[in-house]
Formats: structure tokens, C-alpha cells, sequence
């Protein structure tokens, strides 16, 4: 499957969510929640930009590392 035909299969089926940190601007990432075992990503600015999918693992160590 090519990057671009997976960022549209996710994007169509994703429930993407912004975080309420971002105060309502544009300049923020969408996380989708809905993707067993995955932790898509994109930019908020580009909806229909590509997305970055990490596993949920990954996207867990990360957020931990943050913190």
C-alpha cells in the first residue's frame, strides 16, 4: 500500500482529536483515537495533508519522554 493511499484509508475512517491545550488556534497536531494499534498523526492546517502513523507503543514512550 502506498503512503498515499494509506493517509486517505486513515483519514476517512479516523476520529481525529485536537488537544484542548491548543486554545482553539490552528497550529496543533490531531491525534486519531479510533485506530486499533495505531496512533495517526497530522498537521491541523492540512486535514487532507498527509499523516504520520506511529505504533501505539511508540506513541506512548514518546508522550511519556515529553512529560
Amino acid at each position: 500500500m502506498s503512503h498515499e493511499t494509506f493517509s486517505r484509508a486513515i483519514t476517512h475512517t479516523a476520529i481525529w482529536r485536537r488537544s484542548s491545550y491548543s486554545g482553539g488556534q490552528g497550529d496543533c497536531l490531531e491525534l486519531a483515537h479510533n485506530i486499533p494499534a495505531l496512533a495517526p498523526v497530522r498537521d491541523s492546517k492540512n486535514p487532507t495533508g498527509p499523516v504520520i502513523a506511529f505504533g501505539r507503543s511508540a506513541w506512548g514512550a514518546f508522550l511519556a519522554r515529553l512529560r
